[in-house]
Order: structure tokens, then C-alpha cells, then sequence
């Protein structure tokens, strides 16, 4: 197995592999590392890894049909001030899919790449 120490992974399956890189890479501060485009590409940010798995995948062909939709589960960037960067993003059209939320621990909105799968930003209280 290979050694954890320098990404932590995630793997997301999308519509679209390069409209996923261009939103990544373009709005949320992501760097191309690979791709095998139309299939996948891999993107980083700090240590996480955000892999893009397209239909041809190998990654989203093993997904089950029953789990064909993107779920609840989302990558959580820390931000150092949510409504700039909330100003920023819908500057540029981008869906955001709640509205600020303020909680013990601090802020956040929730985001959505083109496949529909959730980016939360969150500013630390």
C-alpha cells in the first residue's frame, strides 16, 4: 500500500472531466497534477487530493447504479473570509446551493461543481 503522507485523496465522479478541472483549478485555487482526459484528472490543493473520475473510469465504473447521484458528502475548504470570497464566486455564476449558515464554530456555504458535488467554504469563528 502506498505511504498517506503527502495527500489525503478524494474521489468524486463527474459529468464532464474538464469542465470539473476548469472549475477547480479556475475558482477554488486547485492545481492540474494529472489527466487522462476525457476519463480523469487529478487535482491538488495543499494535501488533498481531488481526484475526477469521468464515465470512462475505472473509478466510476465501480460505482454501484444505486449510487449514481452525488450525495451529502463534500470537501471542506477553509477560507479566510467567506463573504469576499461568496462575492467573488457568484461574480462568476457559480451555484451555490445554501445560503450562509453561522454556527459555534464558524461559517459556511455550501457550492456545487458542474456534476452537482458539494465544495463547502467554510470561515473558522
Amino acid at each position: 500500500m502506498t505511504s498517506p503522507d503527502r495527500f489525503a485523496g478524494v474521489r468524486y465522479i463527474v459529468d464532464d472531466v474538464q469542465a470539473a478541472v476548469d472549475f477547480y483549478t479556475t475558482h477554488l485555487g486547485f492545481t492540474l497534477r494529472a489527466a487522462a482526459a476525457p476519463a480523469f484528472a487529478d487535482v491538488v490543493r495543499g494535501p488533498l487530493r481531488l481526484l475526477l473520475s469521468g464515465p470512462a473510469s475505472s473509478g466510476a465504473r465501480a460505482t454501484p447504479d444505486d449510487a449514481g447521484a452525488a450525495g451529502r458528502n463534500r470537501v471542506h475548504l477553509i477560507v479566510d473570509d467567506l463573504d469576499t470570497e461568496v462575492a467573488r464566486l457568484r461574480a462568476a455564476g457559480l451555484p451555490f446551493r445554501s445560503d450562509v449558515v453561522t454556527g459555534p464554530g464558524g461559517r459556511q456555504i455550501l457550492l456545487a461543481d458542474p456534476a452537482g458535488n458539494l465544495v463547502e467554504l467554510f470561515q473558522p469563528a
